[in-house]
């Protein structure tokens, strides 16, 4: 365990020292549970090639952590990735669509996965809810 002093304005020390009476909690270990949670999220579970991408997030604005959520994969290649798995369950595949099918997959699953970490940022550095700012201080639409 290591000690860390922080000074905290009183308003906030007051709702920390309520909130903490109220659930029976010393106010250290409320302080604690609270900075805990609201730690940006790890990228040691991610693959290596992804890490640095993802760690880059948490300096990005809110706005272009909003344009990585929303990021969407081409229609054409989404239509090819549809193609190529039909034929794969039809077992009519090649050798070369099995390895773009692959490739497409893996891009999926890298979007999906960016995607996931910019909403989670957002939400570690407060935008609980950035659907709601999204609407009202960006222009766009859900």
């Amino acid at each position: 365990m290591h000690k860390l002093t922080v000074e905290l304005p009183d308003p906030v020390y007051q709702e920390l020292a309520r909130i903490a009476q109220l659930t029976q909690q010393r106010p250290e270990a409320l302080a604690a549970q609270s900075i805990s949670s609201n730690l940006p999220p790890s990228v040691d579970n991610a693959p290596l090639e992804i890490q640095k991408e993802l760690l880059q997030m948490q300096r990005q604005s809110i706005e272009e952590l909003l344009r990585i959520a929303n990021s969407k994969v081409s229609e054409l290649k989404y239509q090819r990735h549809v193609e190529l798995l039909e034929k794969n369950q039809a077992g009519s595949i090649t050798a070369e669509e099995r390895l773009e099918l692959r490739e497409l997959g893996l891009a999926a699953d890298r979007l999906m996965l960016s995607k996931t970490y910019a909403w989670a940022v957002g939400a570690a550095i407060g935008y609980h809810h950035l659907w709601s700012y999204q609407r009202y201080n960006c222009g766009f639409n859900i």
